[in-house]
């Protein structure tokens, strides 16, 4: 049975979110503006037997929209209707956003254990922390999806907890970056302080860089304009290439900047496939559709069976180089080495 000492930790880090208020979900499978003043929607109902069909309620909470997000809770809640197909069960969800905007999502937590849905799938770090917390009462399952350090967000050894990690391999994405350029002698490290997610691995990237004696320029940003400028800094400081984890605010902004690195020259290194599919020249990561099935696959075992004896997160293999073939056409670059490193997916700019 995991313990709930790591909740305090938890009310500092979500301590922005401490505003109670309530809020009406969305119906079934639908994005609803949450700050709508009339919503219209009715509320999912708590879990009950129909007849010889049991009845569940699970409450798909996004951060905030953009493209890897949305994959995942289009992932979440194709495997939840998969499931109900293959259990002979009901299950019911609603989808929503928390716009990252902390109160928002305090809203939305409050108004699924309000509701008292059986399970709560919150995408990515503060959205998990928040729900947690809101959860406390209650014990009703957190069930996160794509959290990349659960252990530095404070959301392992909390008994009603658990979920799937996207851990990244920076080491394994800056091998790339060596691979495609040997004469790589400066780098820009672009990510949010802000994130969570990308606390780890930026200190990973600055070790490595600093064991092989290459230059780093750090630029930071939390919303798109400052993301643009952070950007245009970075091509301003003459980089060869720039990484940025699975930061979430960086790839809000992606489709604003793609293009301007590529006309640098600069190739863009990310922490998922979303990133790449928005412009950035490539990856190595989790595949975040497979990710959100097994996130549901865990929110009904918690469901269904208890959550004694789930671990404190599970965590999803990477191994999947992505590449925007018009990002490196664009770049004139040769990525012909990524294939003796893993298995390529070649992508095109979706801009979704």
């Amino acid at each position: 049975m995991k313990k709930h000492n790591t909740l305090k930790k938890l009310f500092a880090l979500a301590a922005a979110a401490a505003l109670t208020l309530s809020l009406c979900a969305c119906s079934n499978g639908e994005t609803q503006d949450p700050q709508s003043p009339n919503p219209g929607t009715q509320a999912p109902e708590s879990r009950q037997p129909s007849g010889d069909t049991a009845e569940y309620t699970v409450a798909i909470i996004k951060q905030l929209d953009h493209a890897s997000l949305d994959e995942i809770a289009g992932a979440v809640a194709a495997r939840l209707d998969q499931l109900a197909a293959e259990k002979n069960v009901t299950i019911k969800y609603t989808i929503t956003s928390g716009q990252d905007d902390q109160t928002v999502l305090k809203q939305l937590a409050d108004q699924a254990i309000a509701d008292k849905v059986d399970a709560i799938i919150p995408i990515a770090t503060t959205a998990a922390q928040i729900s947690a917390l809101c959860a406390e009462e209650t014990k009703t399952p957190v069930v996160y999806a794509a959290i990349s350090d659960p252990e530095a967000a404070g959301l392992t050894g909390i008994d009603y907890v658990t979920g799937t990690s996207d851990a990244l391999n920076t080491k394994f994405i800056l091998d790339m970056m060596v691979a495609q350029n040997p004469e790589v002698s400066k780098v820009g490290l672009l990510y949010s302080l802000s994130e969570p997610n990308s606390a780890t691995p930026i200190a990973d990237a600055k070790a490595y860089l600093d064991m092989e004696n290459t230059p780093y320029v750090e630029q930071t940003a939390n919303s798109n304009d400052e993301v643009v400028a952070a950007a245009a800094a970075l091509i301003a400081a003459g980089v060869d290439a720039i990484f940025t984890p699975t930061d979430n605010k960086i790839m809000a902004a992606e489709l604003a900047i793609y293009e301007d690195l590529a006309a640098a020259g600069i190739p863009h290194y990310t922490g998922a496939d979303s990133f790449v599919r928005n412009g950035a020249f490539a990856t190595c990561g989790v595949n975040y559709t497979d990710l959100g099935a097994r996130t549901a696959d865990l929110a009904y075992e918690a469901i269904t069976a208890g959550m004694d004896g789930m671990e404190d997160f599970y965590l999803m293999d990477g191994g999947i180089i992505t590449v925007n073939t018009e990002t490196a056409a664009a770049l004139g670059i040769d990525y012909s080495m990524f294939s003796g490193m893993g298995t390529v997916v070649e992508v095109q700019t979706t801009e979704e």
